[in-house]
C-alpha cells in the first residue's frame, strides 16, 4: 500500500462564478489540460456545487472525476486525478442551469461561493481567491446590494468595528498595468466623481499593491488625461487642472512617482513601452480599450487593497460560448497563475 501524498502550500480558490456561464466550463478545461499533461498544471481548489463542473465535465466529452471535500488541505492530493471541489456550507445539490440560461434561483449559491473562497483565504486555507465571472443582473433579481464582485469582496474583508477597505481594480496584461479610477457609472458622472481625494486614494492603493504584490519598490505611477490631449491648459477642459494635477502634485510631495495628467492617446503606449509601471485611467473604457486591444483574451482583473490576493478574468459570463461550449481558458490561466505570483510575493514579506 502506497503512502498518501502529503498536504502541500494551499492552493487558489476558484469560485464557479454563473453556472449558467463560460466558468464551470473554464474550471473543467484548465483541468483538463493538467490532467492531460498538455501544460504545466495550474492546480485549484473549485468552490462551488459539484453538480455544475459535473455538467460542464459531460458536455465535454469526459466522464466526472471529482473529488468533493471537506478541508481544502486535501486538495493537492487530488491533482491531477480528480478536480477538488469544496462545497460552501449550507448549500444542498440542485440541478444545474442549462448554458446560457441563467437561473436567479442560483444568485445565492453564487455569492455564497465567493463568501466562503473568501473567509478560506483570509484563514490561510487557500492562498488566493480567483473568481469566475458573475451575471449582476441575475444577482440584483435576488437582492444582491452591491455593485459587484469588487464591492462584495471588500464588504467580506470587513473586520467588525473597521471601515471597508478601498479596494481599486488593477488590470494586467503582459508589462501593460492600468488601474481605474471610476469604475461602472455613466460617462456625463465621471468628471464629478474625480475628485481629488478619490484620485489620491487610487494612487495610493496602487503604489501600495505594487510594492507588496509585485515586487516593485519605487513603481512609476502615470495619470491619464480626461480629456482629449490632456486638456491642452484648459482650452479642451479643466479637470486636469482642477482636479488631476493638482492630486499629482500632493502625491509627489509624500515622495510618489507619478505624473502629472497624460494624453490619453499616448500613455498606455508609454506604458507598455517601460515609460511608466502603471497607468491610472480616468474611466472605464479609457483603460479597458487599451488593454483589451494589447491582450483581447488573456487580460487579469486584480483587486487591490485587500486582505487577500483576488483575480479574476477579464472577461464576462460569455453565454454565447457557454451554449457552444467554445470558451478560451487564456484568461482563467493567467488569472490563476498572477493569483499564485502575487501570493507568493505577499508570502516572501
Amino acid at each position: 500500500m502506497s503512502a498518501a501524498r502529503p498536504r502541500s502550500a494551499p492552493l487558489p480558490a476558484l469560485t464557479m462564478g454563473e453556472p449558467a456561464g463560460v466558468g464551470p466550463e473554464l474550471a473543467a478545461r484548465v483541468w483538463l489540460k493538467a490532467r492531460s499533461g498538455r501544460a504545466r498544471p495550474l492546480r485549484f481548489l473549485a468552490i462551488g456545487d459539484p453538480a455544475v463542473f459535473a455538467a460542464a465535465l459531460r458536455r465535454l466529452g469526459v466522464d466526472p472525476a471529482l473529488a468533493v471535500l471537506t478541508d481544502p488541505r486535501d486538495a493537492v492530493r487530488a491533482w491531477p486525478d480528480a478536480l477538488p471541489v469544496l462545497v460552501p456550507p449550507g448549500t444542498a445539490p440542485v440541478t444545474p442551469p442549462a448554458p446560457g440560461r441563467p437561473d436567479p434561483a442560483w444568485a445565492s449559491r453564487v455569492t455564497a461561493a465567493i463568501a466562503h473562497a473568501t473567509a478560506l483565504a483570509r484563514c490561510g486555507a487557500v492562498r488566493a481567491v480567483v473568481t469566475n465571472p458573475l451575471d449582476k443582473a441575475v444577482l440584483y433579481a435576488d437582492g444582491f446590494r452591491f455593485p459587484g464582485h469588487t464591492e462584495y469582496l471588500a464588504a467580506l474583508c470587513t473586520t467588525d468595528g473597521q471601515p471597508l477597505p478601498e479596494p481599486v481594480m488593477l488590470l494586467v496584461a503582459g508589462p501593460l498595468r492600468v488601474a481605474l479610477a471610476t469604475v461602472h457609472m455613466p460617462l456625463r458622472a465621471v468628471p464629478n466623481a474625480l475628485t481629488r481625494e478619490r484620485l489620491l486614494t487610487v494612487a495610493r492603493a496602487v503604489a501600495s499593491g505594487l510594492r507588496r504584490d509585485f515586487g516593485l519598490p519605487h513603481p512609476r505611477l502615470a495619470f491619464a488625461g480626461l480629456n482629449p490631449h490632456a486638456g491642452e491648459q484648459g482650452s479642451l477642459g479643466t479637470e486636469e487642472l482642477t482636479h488631476i494635477n493638482p492630486a499629482a502634485a500632493e502625491l509627489r510631495a509624500e515622495g510618489l512617482d507619478i505624473t502629472d495628467a497624460q494624453p490619453g492617446d499616448t500613455v498606455f503606449h508609454a506604458a507598455r513601452t517601460g515609460s511608466f509601471d502603471a497607468v491610472i485611467a480616468m474611466y472605464h473604457d479609457q483603460g479597458l480599450a487599451a488593454l483589451k486591444t494589447y491582450d483581447f483574451w488573456g487580460g487579469v482583473n486584480v483587486t487591490l487593497g485587500l486582505p487577500v490576493v483576488r483575480t479574476s478574468p477579464d472577461h464576462g459570463t460569455g453565454y454565447e460560448a457557454a451554449r457552444a461550449g467554445t470558451a478560451r481558458t487564456d484568461s482563467l490561466e493567467a488569472a490563476l497563475r498572477l493569483a499564485t505570483r502575487l501570493s507568493r510575493q505577499r508570502a516572501a514579506q
